[in-house]
């Protein structure tokens, strides 16, 4: 047999079990993810972050269920853009990932903020400018070098992570077992204060939570790489979803049990500069209360080098998404297909995604940023969720009960959560948004000579 017919016998291996790409989902979100949002959360829903880590978690798990429908009908990378397009239109399937570039867009922008914050906050006579250009120019030069972080130093980061909220979760109960015994660790206060409970707070607030679970749809481009994935890529992203809602919030209810008055973070403040610095280091602050100076320390560490994988590692997703689109001549070729011949990666467009990233850091704040993938992030788990309704139960030839049980509500329920939480995002965060999904439609227009033709679907697979 030839090398040439042994090579093209090459296949991915079902290797990976259940466990593993729960695993995986776990570490692509990070254990610490809601840490950096309770102060805004917090503050935004008067008091009641714990509930909106918990709504939103029922959005994304209705979601994660048609994300793993659709990966069983279409195993191929690309993500939403892939059954957007494929199970609707590729039109739609364009506007998505017209909306994924922005999300892994403001991912390194939001990154670049965070560790720029948590190194003002660890070394303050340094000036959080230069942070935010030293910071940007690191996560720039470690992806023109070709280095990505391996899965091993990913699980090794998952454990300390764990590791140190576990201390931060037992430094909270240690903390409120002493001011208000046992029975201060049961409270419903987090979750429902009459006093200052808002559906329009909480609302609000829930849609900068949804920043939690962002990143639970990257179990779906391992479909074939795992064994049983009509069973197992439904489950593990659910399961993905359940357990970072769970862990997530036992987090934010500890911390709101331990720093009650929500409002004082920002009590005495009139800068609008100096709340927002206050909101973003809140959780500091809940560490210093519960463990002093060691615990507060050692979770600025965490976060910094959490925020530094994702933020490397976000910028290279959007190079790799402007790089799939330059290949296939969706965007200019020369530049954005162009690939650094020494460490083969899109260095034009690393380069491009860095000064882009500098300029979102340098304009907006960490709230703004999250909120804004959000936006992009929803409008594309709405697609989702439609596409997955049409392919299961609109186009099934007959429609029964069962049908609708297991396809249609899921789906739709899925889509009414998303929705609700997308409509609830700020007026700015519509208006940049929206300002940046319409200059894709008018791209679209202008490529498909005013919608005649049909826009090539871009192939995300290796080459």
């Amino acid at each position: 047999m030839s090398n040439q017919e042994t090579t093209s016998e090459v296949k991915l291996l079902r290797v990976l079990s259940l466990r593993d790409i729960v695993i995986y989902g776990i570490i692509l979100i990070q254990p610490v993810a809601a840490l950096p949002l309770f102060g805004h959360a917090n503050d935004i829903s008067k008091g009641h972050a714990a509930t909106t880590i918990l709504i939103a978690m029922v959005a994304m798990i209705f979601t994660a269920i048609s994300y793993g429908k659709m990966a069983n009908r279409f195993p191929s990378a690309g993500s939403a853009y892939t059954y957007v397009g494929k199970g609707l239109h590729p039109y739609l399937g364009f506007v998505s990932g017209w909306s994924m570039f922005m999300d892994y867009m403001f991912i390194p922008i939001i990154c670049v903020i965070y560790t720029s914050i948590t190194a003002n906050h660890m070394l303050p006579f340094i000036p959080y400018a230069f942070w935010i250009i030293f910071f940007v120019i690191g996560f720039t030069w470690i992806n023109l070098m070709g280095i990505r972080m391996a899965s091993r130093t990913n699980s090794i980061l998952m454990i300390v992570m764990s590791v140190v909220v576990f201390y931060f979760m037992a430094a909270a109960i240690r903390y409120i077992l002493i001011k208000n015994g046992f029975a201060g660790l049961f409270s419903v206060r987090p979750f429902y204060n009459p006093e200052t409970f808002s559906v329009g707070a909480v609302g609000s607030a829930t849609a900068l939570a949804a920043l939690t679970y962002i990143g639970f749809d990257g179990i779906t481009t391992l479909s074939e790489e795992v064994k049983n994935p009509r069973r197992n890529i439904m489950i593990g992203a659910v399961l993905t979803c359940l357990i970072t809602g769970v862990w997530s919030g036992s987090q934010i209810y500890l911390a709101q049990l331990s720093w009650p008055d929500w409002a004082s973070f920002t009590q005495g403040l009139s800068d609008a500069t100096a709340q927002n610095d206050a909101l973003d280091t809140a959780i500091m602050s809940v560490a210093h209360r519960v463990g002093g100076p060691i615990l507060d320390g050692s979770l600025s560490i965490i976060l910094l080098l959490a925020s530094i994988g994702s933020g490397a590692a976000g910028q290279l997703g959007a190079s790799r998404l402007l790089y799939g689109m330059g290949r296939d001549g969706v965007i200019p070729k020369k530049v954005f297909g162009h690939l650094d011949k020494k460490h083969a990666s899109p260095n034009y467009n690393i380069m491009i995604v860095g000064v882009l990233v500098l300029l979102g850091a340098v304009s907006l704040n960490y709230e703004e940023a999250a909120l804004l993938i959000n936006f992009g992030a929803f409008f594309a788990f709405m697609g989702v969720n439609v596409a997955s309704l049409r392919e299961y139960f609109l186009k099934a030839e007959v429609k029964t009960i069962k049908g609708f049980l297991i396809d249609f509500l899921p789906a739709g329920i899925g889509f009414v959560f998303c929705l609700g939480i997308w409509l609830n995002l700020p007026l700015k965060t519509f208006v940049i948004g929206g300002t940046w999904m319409i200059a894709g439609i008018i791209y679209l227009a202008f490529r498909s000579k005013g919608f005649k033709e049909t826009n090539v679907m871009i192939d995300f697979s290796e080459k």
